[in-house]
């Protein structure tokens, strides 16, 4: 995970934290904002059998980051879903959407187990690794499993408590420091 230190200033990424999907020096890295929910369910972007009454159709999405918002991208707990990669944690990022939505759909698949993102944060080849030698982003390995239990609005600062010591004193830093 990536969190976003307090005073980052980029409105995309302000208070974020970020699960990181696939990094790699050479070919760039891939991640899900997972703390910035949208106004729209599942629902409102696909055309579901059985319309807006399905559990289904009232799946939050979330805004996984400013790269292509029109691409749905999703983090779940399907250990079976073909061409799902594990992120550890029984955590899965994508694979094959449509058995999943089948599952979805006829309730064999609760939807708390599944998050869905609109867009993505994308970094080019060594972009991530210059950005947190310069302090852009706290490093929190092996956090994966934190997607399902953290409440969305509070990640940013539960992350940060979680992580104690200077973390737990940034968790506290005012939004806009002039107003303290």
């Amino acid at each position: 995970m990536l969190i976003s230190q307090p005073y980052l200033g980029d409105p995309n990424f302000e208070r974020t934290v970020v699960l990181l999907c696939s990094h790699s020096e050479d070919e760039g890295s891939f991640g899900l904002v997972l703390n910035r929910p949208a106004t729209l369910q599942l629902g409102d972007v696909l055309e579901l059998p059985g319309g807006s009454v399905l559990p289904a159709a009232r799946i939050p999405l979330g805004i996984g980051g400013p790269v292509q918002p029109d691409t749905l991208h999703y983090l779940h707990q399907q250990p079976g879903l073909p061409q799902a990669e594990s992120l550890g944690q029984e955590v899965y990022w994508g694979g094959e959407f449509a058995p999943l939505l089948d599952h979805l759909l006829a309730g064999t698949i609760r939807p708390d187990t599944v998050r869905l993102y609109m867009g993505y944060s994308g970094w080019t080849a060594g972009q991530l690794a210059e950005e947190v030698r310069e302090n852009v982003w706290i490093v929190h390995p092996n956090a994966a499993g934190k997607v399902f239990t953290l409440d969305t609005d509070a990640f940013w600062r539960s992350i940060l408590r979680e992580k104690g010591g200077r973390y737990r004193v940034l968790s506290n830093y005012p939004t806009d420091p002039r107003l303290n």
